[in-house]
């Protein structure tokens, strides 16, 4: 299954506390290139910040909050998700692949089904407070 080497590494394998550091690092990078990179992305982060915005004047409770911040995490995390698919995609197969095109659509249609449910969550938290301010 593993060669030696592998196995090698593997054992090499301790808890480092500057690595742990590093790897947030790398997260926080991927974060930055998706929204300031990624054109989808900045529709969903246009989105939470409204939604957000709305929150604080329609003062949402606590736990409309954690509903909100799950359902932009969730949304959020899916376009990343689907950003590094379709980057993997077109560096493994460049031209075009029906396989391909399948994983692509797949991954895409993960994201929709997350932003269909945030915006469910939203109508639900929402209408109720502005159907309350008239």
């Amino acid at each position: 299954m593993y060669s030696d080497s592998n196995k090698n590494k593997m054992k090499d394998r301790h808890f480092s506390l500057r690595k742990r550091v590093a790897s947030f690092g790398f997260a926080f990078r991927g974060i930055r290139l998706l929204i300031t990179e990624e054109h989808n992305a900045w529709i969903h982060c246009f989105a939470a910040i409204s939604v957000v915005i709305a929150g604080v004047f329609l003062n949402l409770s606590a736990l409309e909050w954690m509903i909100i911040a799950i359902v932009i995490g969730v949304v959020l995390a899916m376009e990343a998700i689907n950003t590094a698919i379709e980057i993997l995609c077109d560096l493994v197969k460049p031209e075009y692949n029906e396989k391909i095109r399948h994983i692509k659509d797949l991954a895409a249609g993960a994201v929709l089904f997350s932003g269909i449910s945030a915006a469910i969550t939203g109508l639900i938290i929402f209408i109720p407070k502005i159907c309350a301010l008239f």
